[in-house]
């Protein structure tokens, strides 16, 4: 059994947010991705997930934080919904220290996840965990470059979130 550390850091927002709600979504989402398979797909492939742990950060903020990170990191200006530094799988001299896997962090606006779910006639914390599935992918060294990654992504976020329940 795989086991994770995520730390979720709430900014100041308008939006409530459960930490420790957050924590037990990704500890399933990636017991699930174990299960199925696609750990052994991801970046994890060559290290004994029984023996590691997981872990990373989940920073939730506005879109003006998001729109200056967005700006600064990847020269776009404007808000976005969700931003990820994969630390681990983008760089080859990672490492396991003391048996353990910082694989990055997932940036998220809680401003723009209300704008999408009030778009796609979801709640706020599905389309909240519909994009923390999409960070943790992307921290796993998954991206979506061209049509058919993009398709595969997001089969893959659905079928989680249709197995993870909170």
């Amino acid at each position: 059994m795989i086991k994770t550390n995520f730390d979720a850091i709430n900014e100041q927002t308008n939006h409530q947010i459960d930490e420790e709600k957050l924590s037990n979504l990704t500890d399933k989402i990636f017991c699930f991705l174990e299960n199925e398979g696609i750990l052994k797909q991801s970046c994890l492939k060559d290290y004994d997930l029984d023996k590691i742990t997981l872990s990373g950060d989940i920073l939730i903020c506005d879109n003006k934080k998001i729109h200056e990170i967005n700006k600064e990191f990847r020269h776009k200006d404007r808000p976005t919904d969700v931003i990820t530094f994969a630390l681990f799988a983008d760089d080859e001299n990672s490492s396991v220290v003391d048996e353990e896997i910082y694989l990055g962090e997932i940036i998220i606006s809680a401003d723009q996840t209300k704008i999408q779910a009030d778009e796609n006639k979801k709640t706020f914390d599905e389309e909240l965990h519909f994009l923390i599935s999409h960070g943790i992918l992307h921290l796993l060294g998954f991206d979506h470059q061209d049509e058919e990654t993009y398709n595969f992504m997001i089969t893959l976020q659905d079928k989680i979130l249709d197995n993870v329940k909170i």
